[in-house]
């Protein structure tokens, strides 16, 4: 009875080790099939993404603006017609400023406007051939008689600027300056006295005088306007003489009588 205890017991230690190693085996295979499987999946994920990644559109380059066209640059202003003639048939500048300023908004006309121009009271002298010797300069103020009882010549800029400046404080002077600087004043809305020719071409015959400051080379040819508009072909101007109001010329040809008058130009600024 003993030995048939013993054997069982010994059946069932080998059997409880068997049992032991079975389970131990499968555990194994259990934990190398998790550990695979995992392997398996970074692997596959990451196969899966870079796949994605190279076959992903790109996106599509931004698009430009379209260009917009500069806005042309032009004016056409309305200012007030004045004519010198005919108590002021020598009286282009003074006409020209008076036009500004009723533009400005000053009731005065031309007749007691011109009681406040500079003149230059110098006589003339004449030389033996009939040119003239010595007289004033424009610079300084009127020169000669602005009625036409005698014989008369004009004003430059810089003197008709003092009477521009006494009638309004923001007055400035344009000369020398670039066309396009009379073209924004035109753009703010603003007119411009400019020098010019009588026939708006360069005029062929020039004279040459002494003068109490100086010498001084000019023609008879000398106008003043007031200029209104512009665009890429005109000039739009009010010719006291004439009594043109927007008077359109060739603006390359009325560039060349201006550049030969010396760019002269007078305006004022709005503050």
């Amino acid at each position: 009875m003993k030995i048939l205890w013993k054997g069982m017991q010994v059946t069932f230690g080998m059997f409880l080790i068997a049992g032991l190693l079975f389970a131990s085996s499968v555990f194994g295979v259990l934990l190398y099939a998790r550990i695979t499987d995992q392997i398996w999946f970074e692997q596959a994920t990451g196969t899966i993404a870079h796949a994605m990644e190279q076959t992903s559109v790109p996106a599509a380059p931004p698009q430009a603006p379209e260009p917009v066209a500069p806005a042309p640059r032009e004016a056409l202003l309305d200012a007030p017609i004045v004519r010198q003639l005919p108590e002021l048939p020598s009286g282009c500048e003074i006409t020209s400023l008076t036009m500004l300023l009723q533009f400005y908004g000053l009731d005065v006309g031309k007749m007691e406007l011109v009681k406040d121009m500079k003149r230059d009271t110098t006589p003339i002298k004449w030389n033996r051939d009939g040119s003239i010797a010595y007289w004033g300069n424009p610079n300084t103020g009127f020169v000669g008689d602005v009625t036409g009882n005698r014989k008369g010549f004009g004003i430059y800029h810089t003197a008709l600027f003092e009477t521009l400046k006494m009638h309004v404080p923001t007055a400035v002077d344009l000369t020398r300056k670039p066309f396009t600087e009379l073209e924004n004043q035109l753009l703010k809305g603003i007119p411009v006295v400019a020098w010019t020719t009588i026939n708006y071409q360069v005029p062929d015959k020039w004279v040459t005088w002494d003068t109490p400051i100086g010498p001084i080379e000019t023609t008879f040819m000398e106008h003043a306007v007031l200029l209104v508009g512009f665009d890429d072909q005109f000039v739009y101007v009010n010719d006291p003489f004439s009594g043109k109001s927007k008077h359109k010329l060739d603006k390359a040809q009325f560039l060349s009588t201006w550049e030969a008058m010396g760019r002269q130009a007078i305006s004022y600024t709005s503050s």
